[in-house]
């Protein structure tokens, strides 16, 4: 049985050793990754894709860690995919997520996979994109996607998921100013964390300026009203009215067929990205102009592979 195969049955170890595959650099690994992603990507797709995202100390590990919790009990199975920010001067990261997440590291449907950001601006690393199509061939039903919480040029993890969570903390001086309004006009849902003990008041004070914030914003394409919340990740207070928010976007944007659009709009955009990232910008240019481009995204709506659509040029 190949890797492909093992990770079609659901088989964690090989989901591991697939992405290591793909986060690779060789050169000889590169194009059995190419293979490995074109044989899963006709089983991924099947999944909730969730961004979750935060100043630093906001408490997106904590946060997830009580959240899977609650969806492993419903019987689900849960990927998390956490961005660690890389150093700049050791390349390095600490890659730590796994012992932040003890507990929900342990339970039977889950698989955490921490990832260094690689210096890839977007709070995403290089091959988030590739590990969600491999995750979702192995069966996993929920993606969340912890970014490494860098501000505004988180945006870019947008073009990677469903549904956008933007944690935010009450009382550190960035009300109304939130982490930027660039990253607040994309928010599906803001919640304001941390809120218990002597914190709850300020959490209620927090979530009324941001509702009242998100009214100045021009209304969503897709017809969504993001919805603000408070919580308590420690206490588990909140995190059930957080699932059902999600639950009911999903539902909202599959009736409206909002998710399948939306899904093929992200394919365009990182088709595009990746082609001024590997080929140059000169390159690009030149493809859009002789109308190549519009003929790869009709190859990649047929479910094509995009680096091997990339190769081929």
């Amino acid at each position: 049985m190949n890797l492909s195969q093992k990770i079609l049955k659901g088989n964690i170890t090989a989901l591991g050793k697939g992405i290591t595959l793909i986060e690779s650099t060789l050169k000889e690994d590169q194009e059995k990754a190419q293979n490995l992603l074109s044989e899963c990507l006709p089983k991924s797709g099947n999944s909730i894709r969730i961004g979750i995202t935060g100043v630093p100390g906001v408490g997106k590990s904590t946060f997830i860690e009580t959240f899977g919790k609650l969806l492993t009990r419903q019987q689900k199975k849960v990927a998390v995919l956490a961005i660690d920010p890389t150093s700049e001067r050791t390349k390095g990261s600490i890659l730590g997520d796994k012992s932040r997440m003890l507990s929900l590291s342990t339970e039977k449907n889950t698989f955490i996979r921490p990832s260094p950001s690689g210096g890839t601006l977007g709070g995403v690393a290089n091959k988030t994109r590739e590990s969600i199509i491999l995750c979702e061939a192995a069966g996993f039903e929920i993606i969340l996607i912890e970014t490494v919480g860098v501000g505004q040029s988180e945006t870019t993890v947008n073009n990677l998921v469903d549904f956008f969570l933007l944690l935010m903390l009450a009382g550190a001086g960035d009300e109304l100013q939130g982490i930027k309004r660039g990253i607040m006009e994309i928010a599906d849902s803001l919640v304001i964390t941390k809120a218990d003990g002597d914190n709850i008041k300020n959490a209620k004070i927090a979530a009324a300026e941001y509702k009242r914030a998100l009214h100045l914003f021009p209304p969503m394409e897709n017809g969504w009203i993001p919805q603000v919340r408070t919580c308590s990740a420690l206490e588990n207070k909140g995190i059930t009215e957080i699932l059902e928010i999600i639950n009911q976007f999903n539902s909202q944007m599959l009736s409206n067929k909002w998710k399948t659009k939306n899904r093929a709009d992200q394919n365009n955009y990182w088709l595009h990205f990746k082609i001024k990232e590997e080929l140059g910008s000169k390159k690009y240019n030149s493809l859009l102009d002789s109308g190549k481009i519009k003929l790869l995204e009709k190859e990649l709506e047929k479910g094509k592979n995009i680096n091997q659509l990339i190769q081929s040029l």
